[in-house]
């Protein structure tokens, strides 16, 4: 599971989990060499364009590494890269085919790029690379081009540009394949779903039966059925295409494999070289054991400075929340920041013992929790350009009540997020100067120990009732958000505890109170900028804070828990009790974990839609006018630093060397150039 980072302004940095890149007498201790960074005059952010900044990040530290550690993650960094095209036709059939007509045109094109058609045309090739494809990468709507059918018509001409008379009907006309998932059932999840996981006429009802056959009552270790293929129809009869060398992808991932080969050659130890093997090995067959066999091997393998996720692994993109997107993050751990919050990691039974949920759904036993802030190296397919600030895997449920989870806070993405962030939408939405001032002093640590939270104790926490299928088969489409909230609630639960405090997690309850007013501020009203007039919640992430945040204002209304305050015309909320708000959020998180623990789809359906789904139209208008005089794009996007390997006459890797191109269509192109295997 991936956290994605709020739509939030955070003014103020702290030194909480942030990379310290200083040189002090613990380095020296350590026998480290200095940390030589030098951000003076380095661009943050490069780009803006509708509802989007591109900003960079840095890799701190990168001299401490040995040849050999850079030459890992070089080869890690290039198998990620080398499945880029996967996620893209994972996300539409058609994006390679417009992406390669967009590309063309873009570099090809020599008339008049001042005329107002161009610069419309241009943006909406920087929304189509953003967003992996036509759709938007958060709300899933196709992106509608402001430039006419006849300026296409003019640039396909002026370049030579071929581009089928489906394509131009699938880019112009709104009604065709509109959504990439569906969240709302009524409509058929399967049936309007633009997204590839299913072939032409593929029902929900059949690919729901298709995998409940498989489903074998009472086991204690089921396959992630669907995990790595697609569902297609042929004569009648369904049958899976799957994922594999010899099979579906099979020319990137051939690539992905041969880089992997390396990456297994200079790995750190034993553990990690054997989760690489076994990563290698599902790529050759597509089995879905050897899959788990890598998690559990993956799980292992905690003593290196290097960590990465590759794979089919979040199922947010599948409207039945069966199927992976293929993603890469290649993480470098930040010694320092991951000892500071390795408390957290080590009282993860504590927390478990402590919450709030009932004594059947409690583990008797936390196994194998390690938690790491890291900085990323490089980022891959659905991690990229939109990149999550924390991520916890696997995303099984017996692997990890069994063998344990990692969880990891992307640190250097989040201060590449705190450098280029500003105090404007805390200066419109907060109530009064006193959560301004929480915020700008604590917000920055509230979050980042929710995000640890979320992660660490709140994905890992709770366990199924005997015989309760995995929530992805038991919750279906509502599996992602109530997921997400109930990881949310255990962060928000404890966030206000005393025993942060005397873990020197943070200096006092007031941070808990800064991410008290963060939580319901974004999910009652900073969010709904990212929505457009009309439209519903779908996301799991928007959805799952919307219901959290919905939920507990209705049921402390009574006592003014929380105060809906409206002052010349704008809308505010004021925490009046926070104690009391912390137990609404011990209630709905003991019942969220009742509903996740029993396979309760119906209870699930009433949170999610009932308090999540809807949006109240006066409000959104109001927040959508707010933020307009802000001018602060909701989403982010990010570049990747290149890795450049240095060798001798042999060919050998001598050093491998970092850095940033300056835009953000100079990396999209250099992308579809050098590791376009599925769109030649």
């Amino acid at each position: 599971m991936k956290t994605l980072m709020f739509p939030l302004a955070c003014a103020l940095a702290v030194a909480l989990v942030l990379p310290s890149c200083s040189s002090d007498t613990s380095e020296k201790a350590a026998g480290l060499e200095p940390c030589v960074e030098d951000t003076a005059g380095f661009q943050w952010e490069v780009d803006r364009f509708e509802d989007i900044r591109i900003l960079r990040y840095r890799i701190p530290c990168w001299n401490r590494l040995t040849v050999r550690q850079k030459e890992l993650v070089y080869y890690l960094t290039q198998a990620g890269l080398a499945g880029r095209d996967i996620v893209w036709d994972q996300n539409y059939e058609h994006n390679l085919a417009i992406r390669n007509v967009l590309e063309k045109i873009y570099t090809s094109y020599t008339g008049d790029k001042k005329a107002e058609g161009w610069g419309h045309f241009e943006t909406y090739v920087k929304q189509v690379w953003m967003s992996n494809g036509i759709h938007h990468h958060y709300s899933n709507l196709k992106h509608q081009p402001r430039f006419d059918r006849a300026y296409f018509a003019a640039l396909l001409s002026a370049t030579g540009t071929a581009c089928a008379p489906e394509l131009v009907e699938v880019i112009f006309d709104p009604a065709v394949d509109a959504r990439k998932v569906e969240k709302d059932a009524s409509r058929g999840l399967v049936e309007n779903s633009a997204g590839n996981f299913y072939g032409e006429g593929v029902s929900t009802a059949e690919a729901q039966a298709f995998y409940e056959k498989m489903n074998q009552p009472g086991d204690r270790a089921p396959l992630s059925y669907g995990l790595n293929s697609r569902l297609v129809k042929e004569n009648g009869t369904l049958k899976e295409e799957v994922y594999k060398i010899g099979g579906l992808y099979s020319a990137a991932l051939e690539q992905v494999v041969m880089w992997l080969e390396k990456a297994e050659k200079v790995a750190e130890n034993d553990k990690q070289a054997v989760a690489l093997r076994k990563l290698a090995e599902y790529y050759k067959t597509g089995d879905l054991r050897t899959w788990d066999d890598f998690n559990i091997a993956w799980v292992r393998a905690t003593e290196g400075d290097i960590d990465f996720i590759h794979g089919f692994v979040e199922v947010y993109n599948d409207p039945l929340g069966l199927r992976g997107s293929y993603e890469s993050i290649v993480e470098i751990n930040d010694f320092e920041a991951s000892d500071r919050m390795k408390v957290m990691m080590e009282n993860a039974q504590w927390f478990e013992d402590n919450s709030p949920i009932m004594d059947q759904h409690k583990k008797k036993e936390v196994k194998g929790i390690t938690y790491k802030v890291v900085s990323v190296a490089g980022e891959a397919g659905d991690a990229s350009p939109a990149t999550p600030v924390g991520v916890n895997l696997p995303n099984a449920q017996w692997i990890r009540a069994m063998h344990g989870s990692k969880s990891v806070s992307l640190g250097n993405i989040e201060d590449a997020y705190s450098r280029a962030a500003g105090s404007g939408l805390l200066d419109e939405f907060c109530h009064d100067q006193e959560e301004i001032d929480r915020a700008k002093k604590h917000g920055d640590m509230a979050g980042k120990l929710h995000t640890a939270m979320h992660e660490v104790i709140g994905h890992a926490s709770g366990q199924l009732e005997e015989n309760v299928q995995a929530s992805s088969l038991s919750l279906k489409e509502y599996h992602s958000t109530i997921e997400e909230g109930r990881a949310d609630l255990v962060a928000l639960y404890y966030v206000m505890d005393q025993k942060l405090v005397d873990m020197g997690l943070m200096p006092d309850l007031e941070v808990g109170k800064a991410e008290y007013d963060a939580y319901l501020r974004n999910g009652l009203l900073v969010q709904l900028r990212r929505l457009k007039v009309g439209e519903d919640i779908e996301e799991a992430h928007m959805r799952n804070r919307a219901w959290v945040s919905n939920w507990v204002v209705e049921k402390g209304s009574a006592d003014g828990v929380v105060v809906k305050v409206v002052r010349d015309g704008k809308t505010y909320y004021d925490v009046r009790d926070y104690a009391k708000l912390r137990g609404l959020f011990g209630e709905l998180l003991k019942e969220v974990q009742r509903i996740t623990s029993q396979g309760d789809y119906e209870a699930a359906r009433a949170l999610a839609d009932g308090y999540g789904k809807k949006v109240v139209p006066a409000v959104h208008a109001e927040v959508l006018e707010r933020s307009a005089r802000l001018n602060i794009p909701p989403y982010a996007g990010f570049l990747n630093p290149v890795l450049e390997p240095v060798t001798d006459a042999s060919g050998n890797i001598t050093d491998v060397k970092v850095s940033y191109m300056e835009s953000f269509p100079e990396q999209m192109l250099y992308y579809s150039d050098k590791y376009g295997f599925l769109s030649r």
